[in-house]
């Protein structure tokens, strides 16, 4: 194919005849229009002579030009013109298409998909056998599997990428248990790779090697780390290259169990700089819901970090049994836990009923005896549902009768009477240190200070189940933590105290170990291999190539020490250490692609290396175009020269003109209309979003603040219904009346200002016909602080003018049977940011009469068609991305009850909207006196 910059040519031998183009010109240049003809009587009298000098008129520069423009485009239309043609590749023998095949290829995966296709086009018309190979699922050593080029296209819907790079050493011994002769096309994914030079040394020792490159790099997002009161995240590029911005978002669950977006910050990449970081400040009840961190639109593994119970802050309620004594902080059962929890923990006081209804993690028991009968069986229905109750003996605890004679509830195993202490009846000759702790304890791997002792404790009463009990003991085998399974929870019980009063495990670093080995406390740091060793974690949701989370399935566990390693970067994550979310005992560990020290390193080829991109260019035929183009100027042609001779306004040629025209207006016709089909293609998409899920919407009003208020309030009315009803709303969606279709909503909100412009009377046409076919529009003056509803405001006197030309029936204050009152909930008052009752609705049928025994009115079969108040109700329901309320209500609870009856309102409104008056159907009567308790 013959190309002359992005255009080829199909046939370019028929360009030859163009070379006849100046010969056309000058025999088209002596060949003038012909003139016009007229009869005069008296060039009779000229019949017979002869002009010596005969000289023919010449024909016009622009008309010449006109008509070469025209043959030479019929010759290039025949020839074939073709736009951004595609490129055969010339070559034979064997082919090998070679993918990275890790989350860096995700990004651009469709694109390396266009590409292959394109390769094995080229390799089916050289008939090239063709192997395609992912370096991180490689055939077994020695095989490659050669098909004809035709065969991998369906096949190569089954490639997708994986969340772990190649291996470099499986690879390389891959490759050169191959034979020798074949080609390799590398679709790399500009990642410097461990071992990349080593591949490709292996490759080029079978034959010529081409690099297939995006231009595009990927981003990568170490763990988040809980620093400071934030969460820190780092953002990494592999180029330094222009400043560059990064949106990370925060996904987590939402109370009805929903994931969203609870937080999004931008990470800002300075010039020359690969790293960005960002900082977010989320209050501990959100933190706690986040379950991953990614990078918008940046599909990939890598631009994914999992969070687990490093990340999570736990709320510990701490309950002392005494008081501190004589005001000695040193002395308080509490101070040693308060030390070791603040960095980690949220930590909560008061009584236990006010600590249950807040449903802590754990609770702490400092030397607590016994608890009233409610209040113990309360803590033990919340234990049996997975809560961890931790105990400390003491004064008091070795002194009462509490699980004495039999095992209390509440206590995990039976204890003797006394204690054991030095100097008492049972002393010791010195203080006891520990025992390793067994494989069998959550203490396991801790290493034990040598100047841990105790010197006081409570002593076990032995029975048959005591051994299977105890997770930690003495140098001489006496128990020091035991700990019992209750339901889904456990009671665990430290025999010494809280404090450095019986022992000097308080003032060490294993007390703040052991407590978060029990899950109490967060692991802010990384765990080190030593510390998992002799565990198994079973793998819970695991990370696809594109960054997705997936359930793990039935994969199988794995050994902690091997987690261990992958966690510091000693072994590499594949595919028998899968990134994912790992479950032990009592923790969650992520392991995630990058590590906190991982960077991005661009790849850097030899330059013997041919390396080019993965854009494919789409051919375009341009024939009809250029043929096209070419008829027009031949139509041009032949008005000019009616026009030159004097014909084109004569009588006999009109119809000669009349069809020229027509022929160019066909052409003109002919021609695509690409605004017209980038209109109807956006028309569709915003079709596709108003129908697709139930969508709210707001009209456009042209100021940017209360639009934003708008979208803001029906986001938060819409997650209220998520929450609250099985209506499940998409993002609200804002409405131009003068260019978008109504009729896909069931609901508009229209907030009113002054200095809105009054819509098109096509606008009208459309709003009038929305209100007949069953849609409503919540009319909104927000004047209601000021004026109330009426015309005495401005916005009053703008929503009479706006009002003016809608078919709006009359009007009535709402009344107190109103089936608005109780479509969802029992209302009698409709504030929003303002409390008013100036709230109207069409008005009743005059029929529609209180019947004796019947406490409401009849009004089935309607639906309101506007609303109209002034309450600002967009401002109440207003949310900010991260769930918290963007503007105030009132004050204190008062407020806040107001706020709460504002978006009761509003799922009224709604459910009215969806329902009709379904609510005013005369069954619902007995159900709904028993709620007014009547």
């Amino acid at each position: 194919m013959f190309a002359i910059g992005p255009i080829g040519f199909t046939a370019p031998l028929l360009l030859w005849a163009l070379v006849v183009l100046p010969l056309l010109w000058l025999l088209l240049r002596a060949v003038p229009p012909a003139p016009i003809r007229r009869r005069f009587p008296g060039v009779a009298l000229l019949l017979g002579l002869e002009d010596e000098d005969s000289q023919t008129d010449r024909t016009p520069w622009w008309l010449l030009l006109l008509r070469m423009l025209a043959i030479a485009a019929i010759v290039i239309g025949f020839a074939g013109p073709v736009l951004n043609p595609e490129q055969r590749r010339d070559g034979s023998g064997p082919l090998v298409i070679v993918l990275d095949g890790g989350w860096a290829d995700a990004r651009d995966w469709p694109g390396r998909m266009a590409r292959i296709e394109g390769l094995l086009t080229d390799a089916a018309a050289a008939d090239r056998p063709v192997a395609v190979v992912s370096l991180t699922a490689l055939p077994a050593a020695g095989e490659l599997p050669m098909l004809a080029a035709a065969a991998w296209g369906p096949r190569l819907a089954g490639l997708e990428p994986t969340a772990w790079p190649p291996v470099s050493g499986a690879a390389v011994d891959w490759v050169e248990s191959l034979g020798n002769g074949f080609e390799t096309y590398w679709l790399s994914d500009g990642l410097a790779h461990e071992g990349r030079d080593e591949i490709l040394a292996a490759f080029e020792a079978k034959g010529p090697v081409t690099v297939f490159e995006s231009p595009r790099r990927p981003l990568g997002l170490r763990p988040a780390r809980f620093e400071d009161g934030q969460v820190r995240l780092t953002v990494l590029r592999p180029d330094e290259t222009a400043a560059q911005t990064a949106t990370v978002l925060a996904y987590g669950r939402d109370p009805s169990g929903t994931e969203r977006v609870l937080a999004r910050a931008e990470a800002s990449f300075e010039p020359q700089a690969t790293e960005a970081e960002v900082a977010l400040i989320l209050p501990a009840e959100l933190r706690n819901r986040v379950t991953r961190f990614e990078i918008q639109a940046a599909r990939g593994a890598g631009a994914v970090t999992l969070t687990d119970d490093g990340l999570r802050r736990r709320e510990v309620a701490l309950i002392a049994g005494r008081e501190d004594r004589e005001g000695l902080e040193l002395l308080s059962p509490l101070h040693y836990l308060q030390r070791a929890l603040e960095p980690t923990a949220d930590l909560v006081e008061g009584t236990l009923p006010d600590i249950l209804l807040a449903n802590p993690d754990a609770i702490i028991f400092a030397d607590v005896a016994d608890l009233p009968v409610a209040e113990k069986d309360d803590l033990l229905a919340w234990v049996e549902e997975g809560g961890m109750l931790l105990r400390f003996a003491g004064p008091q605890l070795a002194a009462s009768d509490v699980s004495r004679r039999e095992e209390d509830p509440l206590m995990p195993v039976r204890l003797r009477e006394g204690g054991r202490s030095v100097g008492g009846a049972m002393s010791w000759g010195e203080p006891k240190a520990l025992r390793p702790f067994p494989e069998s304890s959550p203490f396991y791997g801790l290493a034990l200070p040598a100047d841990v002792t105790v010197t006081a404790q409570v002593m076990a009463q032995p029975d048959p189940e005591l051994a299977e009990r105890v997770i930690a003991a003495l140098a001489d085998g006496t128990p020091l933590v035991t700990r019992k399974r209750v339901g889904q929870g456990s009671v665990v019980l430290f025999h010494v105290t809280a404090n450095a009063e019986w022992s000097s495990l308080p003032l060490s670093g294993l007390f703040v170990q052991m407590l978060e080995r029990l899950a109490i406390s967060t692991r802010p740091a990384t765990p080190e291999a030593r510390e998992l060793e002799g565990t198994v974690w079973t793998p819970e949701r695991v990370l696809d190539g594109f960054g997705g989370v997936q359930d793990a399935g039935t994969l199988p566990g794995v050994e902690g020490a091997d987690l261990g390693a992958a966690l510091a970067g000693d072994i590499p994550i594949g595919p028998d250490m899968r990134p994912g979310l790992y479950a032990g005992e009592d923790r969650l560990i992520a392991l995630n692609v990058l590590g906190p020290e991982a960077v991005l390193e661009p790849v850097a080829w030899p330059a013997r290396i041919p390396v080019e991109g993965l854009a494919v260019s789409r051919e375009t035929a341009l024939k009809g175009f250029v043929l096209s183009a070419a008829l027009i100027a031949l139509a041009l042609d032949i008005l000019a020269s009616l026009w030159l001779g004097g014909r084109l306004l004569a009588p006999r040629a009109r119809r000669s003109s009349t069809v020229a025209v027509a022929l160019i207006a066909a052409c003109f016709a002919a021609a695509p209309d690409n605004a017209a089909a980038q209109s109807d293609e956006a028309a569709e998409i915003f079709a596709l979003e108003a129908t697709t899920d139930v969508v709210l919407a707001h009209v456009i009003t042209g100021d940017t603040r209360l639009d934003d208020v708008a979208h803001a309030g029906l986001r938060g009315l819409s997650d209220t219904l998520f929450r609250r009803t099985s209506i499940e709303p998409a993002e609200p969606i804002a409405v131009n009346l003068e260019t978008d279709e109504l009729a896909f909503f069931p609901f508009l909100y229209w907030p009113v200002s002054p200095n809105q412009p009054l819509p098109s009377d096509e606008a009208y046409a459309k709003l009038n016909r929305y209100l007949r076919t069953g849609g409503m529009i919540l009319f909104d003056t927000r004047d209601a602080d000021i004026g109330g509803f009426g015309a005495a405001t401005p916005e009053g006197r703008k929503l009479q003018e706006l009002a003016a030309p809608l078919d709006i029936p009359p009007l009535e204050p709402i009344p107190m049977d109103h089936v608005l009152t109780r479509t969802f909930y029992l209302l009698q008052d409709f504030p929003g940011r303002w409390a008013s009752r100036d709230v109207w609705v069409e008005a009743a049928p005059p029929d529609a009469e209180v019947v004796e025994g019947m406490p409401f009115r009849n009004l089935n079969d309607g639906v309101t068609p506007v609303v109209i108040g002034g309450n600002d109700w967009a401002a109440a329901w207003a949310v900010e991305r991260n769930g918290a309320a963007m503007f105030p209500v009132g004050r204190g609870y008062a407020g806040e009850q107001q706020r709460e009856i504002a978006y009761r309102f509003g799922v009224n409104l709604i459910m009215h909207v969806l329902t009709g008056n379904y609510k005013s159907d005369q069954v619902h009567v007995p159900a709904l006196l028993d709620r007014l308790g009547q």
